[in-house]
C-alpha cells in the first residue's frame, strides 16, 4: 500500500514538473515574441523615418517625394489593426519610386544622397528578416500552444493568441542591388 503511494506520488510530482517546465516555456516565448515584436516595430519606424527624410530632402523630385512621403506618414501613423497594410502601401511606394535603378542613381548623386540611399537600403533590408523572426517565433508559440496539456491544464494563462505580422515586405530591386 505504502509502495503504490509512493509511486503515485512520484509519477504526480514528475507530471507537476513537466507541465511547469512546459508552462515556462511558453512563457519564454511569449517573451521572444514580445521582444521580436518589438524589434519588428523599431525596424518598421526606422524605415519610415528614413523615408519620411529621403523624402523631404528634395534630393527626389516632386512627385516621388510627396507619394514617399505620405506613405511613410500613413505608416507611421497607423493604427494597430490597419498597420500591415499601411506598411505593404509604404513598401510598395518605395518599388513604385525606386523600380529602376536610374532613379537609386540620381539620388546617389545628389548632395547627401548616398548617404541617405545607403541609409534607405538598410531599412528596407532589416525590415523581412526582423518580421522573419517575428512571425517564427509566433509560428513556434502556435504550435506549443495547440497541444492538448496546454490547452486543458490552460498553460498559457491570459496571454492572447499570438498573431503573426503579414505584410508585403519586398525590398525594391534597385536598392536590394547595392549594398
Amino acid at each position: 500500500m505504502t509502495a503504490t503511494l509512493i509511486w503515485i506520488l512520484v509519477a504526480l510530482v514528475a507530471i507537476g514538473l513537466y507541465l511547469s517546465w512546459t508552462a515556462g516555456r511558453l512563457d519564454r516565448l511569449h517573451a521572444r515574441i514580445d521582444a521580436a515584436r518589438a524589434a519588428l516595430d523599431a525596424q518598421l519606424l526606422r524605415r519610415a523615418s528614413v523615408t519620411q527624410e529621403l523624402a523631404t530632402s528634395g534630393v527626389l523630385d516632386p512627385a516621388a517625394s510627396i507619394v514617399l512621403y505620405e506613405a511613410a506618414h500613413a505608416a507611421r501613423q497607423a493604427d494597430e489593426e490597419h498597420r500591415e497594410v499601411a506598411e505593404s502601401e509604404l513598401s510598395q511606394a518605395l518599388r513604385a519610386v525606386f523600380g529602376e535603378t536610374e532613379q537609386v542613381q540620381a539620388v546617389r548623386e545628389a548632395p547627401g544622397g548616398d548617404d541617405a540611399a545607403n541609409e534607405l537600403a538598410a531599412a528596407v533590408r532589416r525590415v523581412p528578416m526582423a518580421r522573419r523572426f517575428h512571425n517564427d517565433a509566433v509560428r513556434a508559440a502556435r504550435a506549443l500552444r495547440r497541444h492538448r496539456k496546454v490547452r486543458w491544464f490552460r498553460l498559457a494563462g491570459h496571454a492572447p493568441f499570438p498573431m503573426a505580422f503579414e505584410m508585403d515586405d519586398e525590398p525594391p530591386v534597385a536598392l536590394a542591388d547595392r549594398p
